[in-house]
């Protein structure tokens, strides 16, 4: 069974299609990416697949449970890094990490050795005392990435993670989830808007706009079906009539996706 499978999977908001009848599967050790605009439908995938919206009809396994009748099970199997920082600003680095621990139940000394140990990975060893206010923006993120490892989940689910980082930032966090990756066998559910982003880390893409999958394939695949020396944005061109656009990240509802209309939300 697929790591993650989506049957005619589709959210509605009134009269708004936000995810349109989905397939996908994502196999187990997958790095999986949805590369699409903002506002094309990933963060609302990725809000079904991790229990917190309801599916309008259809329905997706993840680590083999059905997200409608099991999502306990899924919660418990996977990590979530959500499309904005999400770790608290009045706590360290270290109580962030204890805390989202305890909440899976992790038995306090296992807690606690894993949290050096993911600190130490992503570089925060040193600041791990520090209130996480003092934090620079990717550093924030490297500790949003290591918190969610503490329960060590099958399945990592990351939405837009490094939009609004520096570029060096962006890559230290490319560098970090490959070894991740690789180092606890994780499957990788990954949404952006970034070109370079999906073409250095996914092994497929699906490409998504307006709630649609447009095509999928290995980032070398799509560009192999296109004449000349494509770019994976050239393919995004091709598919949809347009470049894809670069918007500000906005801080968004962790019960909404982006791309939902201002009177369903905020």
């Amino acid at each position: 069974m697929p790591a993650v499978q989506t049957k005619d999977i589709r959210k509605t908001f009134g009269t708004l299609t936000a995810v349109n009848d989905v397939n996908i599967a994502v196999e187990e050790g997958e790095f999986f990416g949805f590369l699409g605009p903002n506002g094309a439908g990933k963060s609302t995938l990725i809000r079904m697949l991790t229990t917190i919206l309801r599916p309008t009809s259809g329905t997706a396994t993840v680590a083999g449970f059905d997200i409608v009748k099991e999502p306990g099970q899924v919660r418990r199997s996977i990590g979530v890094v959500p499309q904005s920082m999400s770790s608290d600003l009045d706590l360290t680095g270290r109580e962030n990490m204890n805390i989202y621990g305890k909440f899976y139940e992790v038995p306090k000394k296992l807690r606690v050795e894993r949290s050096g140990v993911l600190l130490e990975r992503v570089g925060l060893d040193k600041k791990a005392d520090d209130l996480v206010a003092t934090y620079s923006g990717g550093m924030r993120r490297r500790l949003d990435i290591a918190r969610v490892l503490v329960h060590m989940p099958k399945i990592l689910f990351l939405d837009e993670p490094t939009s609004g980082l520096d570029p060096q930032s962006r890559h230290v966090v490319w560098d970090m989830l490959r070894d991740f990756m690789r180092e606890y066998n994780l499957t990788v559910f990954l949404t952006t808007h970034y070109m370079d982003e999906a073409e250095a880390l996914c092994n497929r893409v699906a490409i998504i706009d307006h709630g649609n999958i447009i095509t999928a394939g290995s980032p070398a695949e799509l560009k192999a079906a296109l004449p000349g020396n494509p770019s994976l944005e050239d393919v995004f061109i091709h598919h949809t009539g347009r470049s894809i656009r670069e918007e500000e990240t906005h801080k968004v509802s962790m019960l909404l996706g982006a791309g939902v209309p201002q009177k369903w939300g905020r």
